[in-house]
């Protein structure tokens, strides 16, 4: 028996064959909390977005390239590839055409003044010597950035080769 007083499972079949009534009256209880919840609940907000939510479309902030004056930056790590000093919108590098070499080929930056392209850029996969930009280096910024005055997004604890060597500096 039943708390009610009637036999298990006596409750649940009167339910299911009982009137509509006590059918929607079990289902508004039981849904009446989820919404009441979800009418409660703050909209979702990504951090990176700022106070726009989710679902809504935000404008795209505007790009710019403000930094553009050839002054070469520190690398922060060995092996970095150097940041582009200047501005480079509209730039053709496409496997017709690479506007950047216009200035660093080799053969060109005793008139344009321009750091040369490293010679790493004429080796193919295999070491070999070419004379020419290998094809893996051809397409410029798939490696170095254009400078960008920008605040950054996230908070970033990283610090150079040469602070985290220098003595005297914690470990992080």
């Amino acid at each position: 028996m039943s708390p009610s007083g009637r036999p298990k499972g006596e409750s649940l079949s009167a339910l299911r064959e009982g009137s509509p009534m006590n059918l929607r009256t079990c289902l508004l209880a039981l849904l009446l909390p989820c919404v009441v919840a979800q009418a409660q609940a703050p909209a979702l907000v990504d951090p990176l977005r700022g106070k726009v939510a989710i679902p809504d479309s935000t404008k795209p902030p505007r790009l710019s390239n403000n930094i553009n004056d050839d002054q070469r930056l520190k690398r922060n790590y060995d092996k970095q590839p150097p940041v582009i000093p200047h501005r480079v919108d509209g730039y053709q590098v496409d496997k017709n055409f690479n506007k950047c070499m216009d200035c660093h080929a080799r053969a060109k930056t005793d008139f344009s003044g321009a750091v040369p392209v490293s010679e790493t850029h004429y080796r193919d996969r295999d070491g070999k010597q070419l004379d020419h930009v290998s094809t893996r280096r051809y397409f410029c910024m798939q490696c170095h950035v254009a400078q960008d005055p920008v605040t950054p997004l996230v908070g970033n604890g990283f610090r150079g080769v040469d602070t985290a060597a220098a003595p005297g500096t914690k470990k992080p």
